[in-house]
């Protein structure tokens, strides 16, 4: 595989035409590889002054790779293993998700509040290793996942300390209380911000401990990394910043189409990142994860990447951005690109002030001893129909016409879906369907977020971008709940309320929510996907 390869033909090149002269001339890679905080603006020098440890991690995260090594071979000494659960969220999940599934290593995800999915993950604990990641150090959804594995392992007369590895930043209240409690501890790099810490503890510690060659990472990232920090015409992370956000007019929906790319799962990764980055003061880039879109029916604002094996690329068509390359070259090169594009929308890439406030909702709602939310519309079949921002559900009384109501507050031509499933996102998986066929239905982009997830990625563009939105958010009921050690309230309650704390502060701001929750999983979920996937003459 070459290590990096892009092309741009249509719109994207006119973009990178006007823009990359002037990035060249203010010499914008080489003061970004050189630490320059003050590239997006007095506003943003704060946060930026201390956000862009990123640049330099394919040398500075190398002590990782013997550290790691011995980590592993500590652990397997010790503690036999063949089992690695990762519990993390949003940037310390996603990384390790691709990393791991393109090197073909298995490594179990476990980013979910619900209580079905997170019993699931408690098994085979004789032959597991947990790797708990929070770079904040007080995630509560990570938290809750620790304190249950920690009591799991207990009741199975194995000391968890033994068999638990802590990811945090340096001085978090995980950090002390982890050391104290005699657990191992890989601090993070504090100078780089979640979204951007592939290539950190976060990133590399689950993968290497799960088998995958992380020192490769490193070497294809240090590999491009000159050309990346080049003031050179041709710097491929210029011109894809520009493609990206300097278009004119903007083409705000980035249409992330996996073409036979071997990096498995990058549109998950490359969303989190651009849609966080981005989606902030009324501006920001969309991007639609869409496997075979048909740029032929393409929406007008929307702008193609296809994401291809260096086998392929010469003879990749249809889009009007090509990328291949390996893995660590891509991290770095979308990294740099997507503060390429904050630089150009004139917003700060390194900040995410709308993802606490759907956090604080969520306790709100904890506190005020609510999980299920205000009291449902209607009733059609094993769906509780409930709607939130505005008046438009109307007199619908079907859940059809509930979706119809819905759709037709889309803007025909600058506006999106966004499907929000608090669900499984293993046994549901089908569901993710629904997005091409909402697609297919209203000729918008649709996205497909996985709760609670999603509130520490897309949330952000959500509640911060342009208010060009229509949600729809899918809950159960799970088959058991589980109590959290510890905590006054369950697991159940605790994702019930992040999702009332998301849809609540959705329509604070305006934006249409539909709230479909399953009263029964397998027959809401039938009858959901149906109705969406029901076409509309």
């Amino acid at each position: 595989m070459s290590v990096l390869g892009l092309a741009l033909s249509g719109v994207a090149e006119q973009a990178a035409a006007v823009h990359v002269p002037a990035l060249v001339a203010d010499r914008f890679a080489s003061r970004l590889f050189a630490g320059d905080y003050t590239l997006w603006g007095p506003a943003a020098e704060d946060e930026s002054s201390k956000r862009l440890g990123w640049v330099g991690l394919h040398r500075t995260s190398r002590p990782l790779v013997g550290e790691i090594s011995a980590l592993r071979a500590d652990l397997a000494e010790h503690s036999p293993y063949d089992r690695v659960v990762l519990c993390g969220m949003g940037g310390s999940s996603l990384a390790p998700e691709v990393i791991c599934a393109t090197a073909g290593v298995p490594i179990v995800i476990l980013d979910s509040s619900d209580p079905d999915v997170v019993r699931a993950a408690v098994v085979d604990l004789d032959r597991t290793v947990v790797v708990v990641s929070s770079k904040s150090g007080s995630t509560v959804e990570t938290d809750s996942q620790k304190r249950i594995f920690e009591g799991a392992f207990r009741d199975a007369g194995i000391d968890p300390t033994t068999r638990m590895v802590i990811v945090t930043d340096p001085g978090s209240p995980l950090d002390a209380s982890a050391r104290e409690a005699g657990y191992r501890v890989v601090n993070a790099d504090p100078s780089v911000g979640g979204r951007y810490s592939a290539l950190t503890a976060f990133g590399l510690v689950p993968s290497g401990l799960a088998g995958a060659d992380i020192e490769a990472l490193l070497d294809d990232a240090e590999a491009v990394a000159d050309s990346l920090a080049a003031d050179e015409p041709d710097n491929p992370a210029l011109q894809l910043g520009a493609a990206m956000a300097g278009t004119s007019p903007l083409r705000d929906k980035l249409v992330l189409v996996d073409d036979g790319t071997p990096n498995r799962g990058f549109g998950a990764w490359a969303e989190q990142l651009i849609a966080e980055s981005t989606g902030k003061d009324g501006t920001g880039i969309l991007p639609v994860v869409a496997d075979g879109a048909e740029p032929g029916r393409m929406y007008a604002d929307g702008l193609v990447v296809r994401l291809v094996s260096s086998d392929a690329a010469e003879d990749a068509t249809g889009g009007q951005v090509i990328v291949d390359g390996s893995l660590g070259a891509q991290f770095l090169l979308w990294e740099v690109a997507t503060a390429v594009a904050g630089r150009l929308l004139g917003i700060n890439p390194f900040d995410q002030p709308d993802v606490e406030s759907a956090k604080a909702a969520a306790r709100d709602l904890l506190d005020a001893g609510i999980s299920g939310g205000e009291a449902a519309a209607f009733v059609d079949g094993a769906v509780e129909v409930r709607s939130m921002g505005g008046d438009w559900l109307g007199s619908a009384s079907t859940l059809d016409q509930a979706i119809d109501a819905l759709l037709s507050e889309l803007d025909e031509t600058s506006g999106y879906v966004a499907v929000m499933a608090y669900l499984d996102r293993e046994g549901d998986a089908a569901l993710e369907g629904v997005a091409r066929a909402i697609f297919e239905r209203t000729g918008r982009p649709c996205t497909f977020g996985w709760g609670p997830r999603f509130l520490h990625s897309t949330g952000q563009y959500h509640k911060g971008g342009p208010a060009t939105g229509v949600y729809l958010q899918l809950t159960a009921s799970p088959s058991a709940d589980l109590d959290i050690p510890g905590r006054e309230f369950t697991l159940g309650q605790f994702i019930a309320s992040q999702a009332g704390g998301d849809a609540s502060v959705l329509a604070d701001h305006g934006r249409p929510v539909l709230r479909l929750h399953l009263t029964d999983h397998d027959a809401g979920v039938s009858q959901v996907s149906a109705a969406l996937t029901r076409s509309r003459g």
